[in-house]
């Protein structure tokens, strides 16, 4: 494999960690969904897509009109070519068609919609693929290589602890210190953040899909995966994301007006006895990684009336040739979403217009 990795930071220090810690409650809670059980219909000893998205609405105040996660972002557009490498391992059309067109969304992994640029180091990009024979796939992609805990229920502890004190309208560091205390199982991530810095662009960034899937091939074989991509152009060594509040979508415009961007899409294939059902637990030691394609992007749009303002990337939307894992955080997102959408679709903010309904 080559290494696309960016030159290495100078970790934080313990001080300016938990500083950063006290604040990442809620940006995590927004990174890959709030979490609950897919039907919301549950026994009140679980959680339902209510309770989580509630405790979103908690942390970032409520926006009308806006996503309840990701709430600030730039629709894209474009198409998918693919190469020959995941047709063995997969029959889903995407991978055997010249091109399938894309619509996508990059996002800032908060709430409030207003958050300066810079105030996170985790980008987000979520994809929507539409096949030829009418299917669909959508993705959701984040710049952290793991998820900082395995199920809704700590999740939703994690939510919790990063919860504003009513006191000083701020979260308490002692309160997310305390968390990861009592998680270990955090520690990988932890790990990233001592070194993460925000990107100057969202082309620059790597995505990761964090969660495991299932390749599944034209004669019922099973390969898990997990799946991410990789830009072609990368930040200049020691570039570092610029002071303003709104950079991004200024530099995603600029970049795509002198032509395309794009990504390799690498399926890392599961070794035996890998960690199929936590997204907390990285895959170490050697990997077979098939380049799967390029994601090619052609244009930007406002998401106020962009194409990708009415979707829901629910990660279970999948084309028949994958599937999902058991990971209980992927039934948890597609709830969640549900909800989220539910809530924004029915209302009006100065930026966005309510979505007329929901794409499939």
């Amino acid at each position: 494999m080559v290494d696309h990795s960016s030159p290495p930071r100078p970790p934080l220090s313990t001080a300016s960690l938990i500083a950063r810690l006290a604040g990442i409650g809620a940006v995590v809670a927004v990174m890959a969904g709030a979490f609950a059980y897919v039907n919301g219909s549950l026994d009140p000893q679980r959680l339902r897509p209510k309770t989580l998205v509630d405790a979103l609405e908690t942390n970032n105040g409520v926006h009308p009109g806006f996503r309840r996660n990701h709430a600030k972002g730039v629709c894209v557009a474009g198409y998918f070519e693919s190469s020959a490498e995941a047709r063995v391992y997969s029959r889903a059309e995407v991978f055997s068609a010249a091109r399938t067109p894309l619509i996508g969304r990059f996002a800032l992994p908060s709430g409030n919609p207003y958050a300066p640029d810079s105030s996170v180091p985790i980008r987000s990009f979520a994809v929507q693929f539409s096949l030829a024979n009418g299917q669909q796939w959508r993705t959701g992609m984040n710049s952290m290589p793991v998820f900082p805990v395995g199920t809704p229920e700590a999740f939703y502890q994690m939510l919790k602890a990063g919860a504003p004190d009513p006191a000083t309208g701020k979260p308490n560091p002692a309160n997310m210190s305390a968390f990861f205390a009592a998680h270990p199982e955090a520690a990988p991530f932890l790990a990233w953040v001592k070194t993460a810095r925000p990107s100057a662009s969202y082309a620059t960034e790597t995505y990761n899909g964090i969660n495991a899937f299932y390749l599944v091939s034209a004669e019922g074989k099973r390969q898990a995966v997990r799946w991410g991509v990789v830009p072609q152009i990368q930040d200049a060594a020691g570039e570092t994301a610029p002071a303003g509040a709104d950079f991004l979508e200024k530099d995603l415009v600029q970049r795509l007006a002198s032509g395309p961007l794009r990504w390799q899409l690498n399926m890392t294939l599961a070794n035996p006895g890998e960690p199929l059902e936590d997204a907390s637990k990285p895959w170490s030691g050697e990997h077979k990684v098939l380049n799967a394609g390029t994601l090619v992007l052609q244009s930007s749009q406002p998401q106020a009336d962009g194409d990708c303002r009415d979707i829901n990337f629910d990660p279970l939307i999948l084309p028949s040739g994958i599937e999902a894992s058991n990971d209980p955080l992927l039934a948890a997102r597609s709830a969640a979403y549900a909800s989220s959408y539910l809530r924004r679709a029915g209302e009006v903010s100065p930026l966005h217009t309510a979505p007329a309904e929901s794409k499939p």
